[in-house]
């Protein structure tokens, strides 16, 4: 294949164009038996009851705080339930912020970023218990607001890709940050990138354009020879539907551990499907009556799909297949976001307004986690680093993070 400098991207343009109430102090009252008459106890009757009510109202005084403390804490645990095996990170950043990415460093399994929209870049040093806001100049020099979409390390070496066209890498665990200049004419947006080797990643935009670099991120080598768009454009007679004069983008694009990808087209009419060595993506018809909302690789191998309005299947055997079945789903009607497995036999699904099912038979059966059904955000990513450490990211700061 050619090798390029990002200036020079000719292969890829196309040739013809509830709270409960305080405890209740009741005082009690004196007998009516006592007469309004004088006797000689009146006085320390008086003097006793005025000492009950001066001490009560000093106890009172004392407790309230007390008790309204408790019903705070009560009131942000009905806000955000505690889930079974799940715990909700709280992050010092907008409500309004959808988060996107999160990576580990390998060497420091407790050193991690998370990615999101409007700018926001969070740092951990324990494992994600605590995060921090970053600020990075190398992103702060242009007047741009940008989304950053993925995250990749191996070893201290780091990559992060954003909307619009950002590259920043890191050789130090991110201790710091360098900006890598990108050519103004890259075919669509940079969605997602991985670390393959020393200073060496692999970067793939939504219109298909798929880019490796061994040197750092100064040269890339085109992986395929041209977008989706004028692959499809192309073979008119490709038998896809929705496939011919095709002019959108990819809506979904996941990656397996040996280099496969799968990507979703953005009105989810068909998929696509790239093997390390193919030239051109291929094409696929959808095998079931809805849209595809997402696509993924199980832990074994085979695939997972996702249809709109919550539907689940799985392909049937490993690798690249256009054969899938149905699995029956408790989404209560929202539909379903996206899939990480744990293990072979542990995975969970996620989706709108909090939805969150969970799997032990590698994907036969699920079950509704329904501690989460409170949570007031769409479920978006989940994501899965090792058999100890998972993550579902959301809409409106939710991060929740994996206990079990």
């Amino acid at each position: 294949m050619a090798s390029l400098h990002l200036t020079d991207l000719t292969p890829f343009l196309p040739k013809s164009h509830a709270t409960r109430r305080p405890s209740r102090f009741i005082i009690p009252r004196a007998s009516s038996s006592s007469s309004s008459s004088s006797s000689p106890s009146t006085n320390s009757i008086a003097k006793t009851r005025r000492q009950f009510v001066a001490e009560t109202a000093a106890t009172v005084a004392a407790v309230v705080p007390l008790a309204l403390s408790s019903l705070e804490k009560e009131a942000k645990a009905d806000e955000f339930p505690q889930l079974s095996e799940w715990e909700r990170v709280y992050l010092p950043i907008d409500p309004g912020v959808v988060l996107l990415d999160i990576g580990f460093v390998p060497d420091d399994p407790k050193h991690g970023f998370l990615l999101g929209t409007r700018q926001t870049i969070l740092e951990t040093k324990d494992g994600g218990n605590t995060w921090v806001l970053l600020s990075i100049p190398s992103a702060e020099d242009e007047d741009f607001n940008y989304r950053f979409n993925s995250i990749s390390f191996m070893g201290k070496e780091g990559w992060i890709v954003g909307k619009p066209a950002i590259l920043l890498y890191t050789s130090d665990a991110g201790e710091s940050w360098e900006r890598i200049p990108l050519s103004a004419q890259l075919p669509g947006d940079m969605v997602y990138i991985k670390a393959t080797g020393e200073k060496s990643a692999e970067m793939v935009t939504d219109q298909g354009a798929i880019y490796v670099t061994s040197n750092r991120g100064y040269n890339w080598k085109a992986a395929v020879q041209e977008t989706v768009s004028a692959t499809l454009n192309r073979t008119v007679s490709s038998g896809i539907s929705g496939a011919s004069y095709y002019t959108g983008t990819f809506n979904t694009v996941n990656r397996s551990p040996d280099g496969r990808y799968v990507a979703v087209s953005s009105r989810g009419n068909f998929y696509l499907t790239w093997e390390p060595g193919q030239l051109f993506w291929q094409p696929h018809n959808r095998a079931v009556a809805r849209r595809i909302q997402n696509m993924g690789w199980r832990a074994d191998g085979g695939l997972w799909l996702l249809v709109r309005g919550g539907g689940l299947y799985l392909s049937k055997g490993t690798g690249i297949t256009e054969d899938f079945e149905e699995v029956p789903v408790q989404s209560r009607g929202f539909g379903l976001l996206d899939v990480g497995f744990r293990s072979k036999e542990e995975g969970w699904a996620a989706g709108g307004s909090g939805v969150l099912l969970k799997t032990t038979n590698g994907g036969k059966n699920w079950a509704r986690d329904k501690a989460a059904d409170d949570i007031a955000a769409n479920l978006y990513s989940v994501k899965f680093l090792n058999d100890g450490k998972g993550f579902v990211l959301g809409n409106d700061g939710v991060l929740l993070r994996y206990v079990s």
